[in-house]
């Protein structure tokens, strides 16, 4: 069966869409990996098999221009990429349902939570699984002690996010962060736990990695863990809500116990290495978006993988720049 997949706001997200060429080429032959995105000079733009420019997510025309592509590629698969779109295809799963295309992302809702760093944490802890204390500026109790962490209530990337140490930075970052909030200061090592979902919702896949070296809010260098206290915590956390697709949950180990903070319902940045330890995220959703039978395979990776990531590019010439649809749309894949 043919399963054309199309990634959504495509930008510096190389592997990824390498990635899902080589699970379409495996599970999918024929197949192509189509990426949309706004700006020409996206490096997957010259990567995927075929690209396609699209408005930015906010344009009242965002969804037909994608629905667009969806019915001259023939998607089956569509994989949103970015936060600031995950809440608008979780609505529109039905839509894309009636195109023949699965959206691998969570339902609305459930987005719409994790956007919000304080409903996330507030969610987990009523579920019964450990967050991190989280409160309003205005609500920090009196006898929370410092240091503590403030940051945007639905930022990202690690942007205006610091620690403070005393009442008079409290003050001082709770005008300088737009919309804060202020959590717990969690001492302890970072873990990443990266779990795919199928699209009824069960963990098929859960790979922890410790973010050893954090650049831009983005994994530098990092190792897989294979920790069975943080498989299941990933596990738990991916039942505390309704989730479909890869979901990325950000936690400290303290004191032996896993405190999530935050919980992003799309590929991480680090998905590369944990694609690399054997737990091929891209080939599950191929394999699920085709109809092929598959077996979970939750802490099947290898562990102890480190990864120590480099930038990379991609050299076009001038008269090459611009989407696929505006050029060759069959020319062969950039090696």
């Amino acid at each position: 069966m043919r399963c054309n997949v199309l990634i959504t706001a495509g930008s510096r997200r190389v592997p990824l869409v390498r990635a899902f060429q080589l699970a379409v080429d495996r599970y999918a032959p024929g197949s192509a990996v189509v990426v949309a995105d706004v700006n020409p000079l996206s490096p997957t733009v010259y990567v995927a098999d075929r690209s396609y420019p699209v408005p930015l997510s906010t344009s009242p025309d965002y969804l037909d221009a994608i629905e667009r592509i969806c019915r001259i590629e023939r998607i089956r698969l569509v994989v949103p990429t970015i936060d600031d779109e995950l809440t608008l295809f979780g609505t529109q799963i039905s839509r894309f349902g009636g195109l023949g295309a699965v959206v691998a992302v969570s339902p609305a809702e459930t987005c719409a939570v994790c956007n919000d760093k304080l409903e996330t944490c507030d969610r987990l802890n009523a579920a019964g699984v450990r967050a991190a204390r989280t409160w309003l500026p205005g609500d920090v109790p009196a006898d929370s002690g410092f240091p503590l962490f403030i940051k945007p209530r639905g930022g990202r990337g690690g942007v205006g996010a610091f620690p403070v140490r005393t009442a008079r930075e409290l003050d001082f970052f709770t005008d300088y962060v737009a919309d804060p909030v202020v959590q717990e200061y969690l001492n302890g090592p970072e873990f990443t736990i990266d779990v795919l979902c199928d699209f009824e919702g069960r963990p098929i896949s859960v790979v922890p990695r410790e973010r050893v070296v954090i650049r831009a809010g983005v994994v530098d260098r990092g190792r897989t863990v294979r920790d069975s206290s943080l498989i299941q915590f990933g596990i738990a956390c991916a039942r505390a809500l309704p989730f479909r697709g890869p979901i990325n949950i950000q936690c400290r180990v303290v004191d032996g116990v896993p405190i999530a903070f935050e919980i992003n319902p799309r590929f991480s940045g680090g998905i590369p290495l944990t694609i690399a330890s054997g737990a091929d995220f891209p080939g599950l959703l191929v394999q699920l978006a085709a109809g092929l039978d598959l077996t979970p395979a939750i802490g099947v990776f290898e562990d102890d993988l480190w990864m120590t990531s480099h930038e990379s590019a991609v050299f076009v010439p001038a008269h090459g720049i611009g989407f696929s649809v505006d050029r060759d749309a069959s020319r062969e894949r950039v090696a």
